[in-house]
């Protein structure tokens, strides 16, 4: 039967990086990654625009907001690293065991409109990158950017430790950058330690503030690593999940403040060179990249432009990632990784378009900025659940959150919703303002829409203190395991065997008469799948539909006369659907097919045959894979 990971959160990888029997340095080692793959999060392009803008603006007043953000998110983190290490489940999943379908689908919704405008940054930054370096349009850049679907295909393909490497490789890349530019730059000592004494946030700082905020702490990061920490193999007892906890603190606390050096180095960098020379309204990164060159030169610049395309290009992979994840937990629906990537970053390129069409290359910067924003207004949906399911000490056992962390976590939590309903109160009011027109789109239209979301983050926050423990008792992703019983052999009485008259056959073949004998009837299945085919079906019969049609008749002769009952059916189009449809027609009750053997990009070009028949199907299939020689 085709092995299948619906239970677990990224399947294809989970408890692929073994940490048994390992001491020391090299256990460290082990665990060491998952926070990386976050921490890209922390420093993608969206954090560049809402840094320079502060540190334009205010100079080094802001760095205790980036500060306080990098507190929370340590604390919201390791939350999230509890709660996949010990129940087995990412938040998105955990959500599912809690909430009503209908909450699920809202959750997903947001969640995915967090990750969206998060590609969207990352799809602005990478242009801009390309642009400052190479002089590319920006509307080319933002069209390149749909090729890094195939980069993650090959990443994916290439195992967890793989992928690791590439994103700790750009990390590197973007920290050096910076470190040269602060050399560069000589930033004043003293200001920068008076810059992490909190000042009160006017009406233009709050806004920044939050932004800071949203582009910190991102919901989708909350939901990647409760997920990424279970690709480490651990020891299931008590003492084990103990130490996949410390080991994973060390790893977030040290992948988190670099990227709360590489935030600070951003707002310290625009402070520096734009703030003290009276350049106080630097938002765009186009303008921080001219003003360094006129500054310090080109040397400066160029840093500044790698770096961001590094960035660019780390936080995308781990943004899709996040999409899959939060697509198969909330919905339990699960698409190819190229589909889902693809998808979310063309629903990502079509603001960035229109912005650029409309506009002009000025507007990115604002749309920059108010990406951040959206990204915090998601935070309560993420936040809040996370908290409530990492202090239930009825699933959590003794690793439930102690009563001091829990405290901290909900006043954390109560300062970003707080913030956040400041600042819709705020836009709204300044929206209404703007215009009659305005006025009524507020009313009838924004306003409901604010109140339904704020309705909705009430129930979240609720339900699970007034329906305690309602949820299934489900405490890994696999559920419970049934009894076992009435185990007699299963006898098949029609036996499908797909046929691409290649030495996989044989092998098909052969492992079908295992499962039937003599008793079984065999239909052997091939589909022509040339262009005259999927435009006239069964009414083709150019040279390569005789030519299949004579040689799976000889098959068919051939096990007819060694007293097997045996038939052959022609399919005509696309190999999945039509493989599906003759299964279906003829009442088959098993199906074996061969693997291609495919990998990364072929798997994209040539298709993934076996795994569409498998969803199209209600029968069991068996996957025979080629005889390596």
């Amino acid at each position: 039967m085709t092995q299948q990971h619906d239970s677990h959160s990224l399947g294809n990888v989970h408890n692929t990086v073994t940490t048994e029997g390992k001491t020391g340095w090299r256990k460290l080692l082990s665990f060491l990654g998952p926070a990386y793959l976050v921490s890209v999060g922390y420093m993608d392009p969206g954090n560049w625009a809402t840094d320079l803008a502060a540190g334009s603006q205010f100079g080094y007043r802001l760095i205790w907001v980036l500060l306080l953000s990098n507190m929370i998110a340590l604390l919201l983190q390791n939350l999230a690293v509890r709660l996949g290490i010990v129940r087995g489940l990412d938040l998105a999943q955990a959500s599912k065991h809690t909430y009503p379908r209908f909450v699920n689908f809202c959750l997903f919704i947001l969640a995915q409109i967090a990750i969206i405008a998060c590609d969207l940054a990352e799809i602005i930054g990478m242009a801009i990158g390309l642009n400052l370096l190479f002089g590319l349009p920006l509307i080319w850049g933002v069209s390149i950017t749909l090729l890094d679907t195939l980069l993650l295909l090959f990443l994916l393909n290439k195992g967890m430790r793989k992928l690791e490497g590439f994103i700790i490789s750009l990390i590197f890349i973007v920290g050096v950058a910076f470190l040269a530019q602060m050399f560069i730059v000589q930033p004043d000592v003293l200001d920068i330690a008076k810059g992490f004494i909190p000042t009160k946030l006017n009406n233009q700082s709050l806004y920044l503030a939050i932004g800071i905020i949203g582009a910190t702490v991102m919901p989708h990061n909350l939901y990647l690593h409760s997920s990424l920490v279970q690709t480490r193999k651990i020891d299931r007892t008590d003492e084990g999940i103990k130490t996949a906890i410390r080991y994973n603190f060390w790893d977030t606390t040290i992948a988190l403040n670099l990227a709360f050096f590489v935030n600070a180095a951003i707002l310290i960098l625009a402070a520096s060179a734009f703030f003290g020379r009276g350049y106080h309204e630097v938002a765009e990164i186009q303008d921080a990249h001219k003003l360094l060159t006129n500054i310090f030169g080109k040397l400066a610049p160029a840093l500044f432009a790698i770096a961001l395309i590094a960035a660019g290009q780390s936080s995308t992979v781990t943004g899709t990632l996040a999409g899959q994840i939060i697509m198969e937990g909330h919905l339990n629906l699960r698409i190819a990784p190229w589909l889902r990537r693809l998808l979310t970053r063309i629903l990502a390129i079509v603001p960035a378009f229109f912005t650029i069409l409309h506009a002009g290359d000025e507007g990115l910067g604002k749309l920059l900025i108010l990406s951040q924003v959206v990204l915090s207004l998601q935070l309560g949906f993420a936040v809040i659940p996370l908290i409530h399911f990492t202090s239930d000490k009825k699933r959590m056992g003794k690793f439930a959150t102690k009563t001091w962390l829990k405290i901290l976590a909900w006043v954390f939590a109560v300062l970003i919703v707080g913030l956040n309903v400041r600042l819709v109160i705020q836009e709204i009011d300044t929206w209404a303002a703007a215009s009659a027109g305005a006025a009524n789109l507020v009313h009838y239209v924004i306003t409901p829409i604010a109140v339904g979301i704020g309705a909705l983050l009430v129930y979240v926050f609720l339900r699970p203190l007034l329906y305690k423990h309602t949820d299934q008792p489900v405490l890994v992703p696999h559920g419970i395991a049934a009894a076992l019983d009435n185990l007699e052999a299963v006898h098949y009485n029609n036996i499908a065997v797909t046929i691409d008259f290649s030495k996989n056959d044989q092998d098909c073949i052969r492992h079908a008469l295992m499962q039937g004998g003599k008793r079984a009837h065999y239909t052997l299945i091939h589909v022509v799948e040339t262009a005259g085919a999927r435009y006239y079906g069964g009414q083709v019969m150019d040279n390569e539909t005789q030519s299949d049609v004579d040689n799976l008749d000889k098959y068919v002769d051939a096990l007819k006369k060694l007293g097997y009952k045996a038939e052959s059916k022609i399919g005509y189009g696309g190999a999945a659907t039509s493989i599906a449809e003759i299964i279906n027609q003829n009442k088959i009750d098993f199906v074996v097919m061969g693997s291609h053997g495919h990998k990364a990009l072929k798997d994209l070009i040539f298709g993934t045959t076996v795994n569409s028949v498998r969803h199209k199907v209600n029968v069991p299939v068996l996957v025979v894979k080629p005889q390596k020689k």
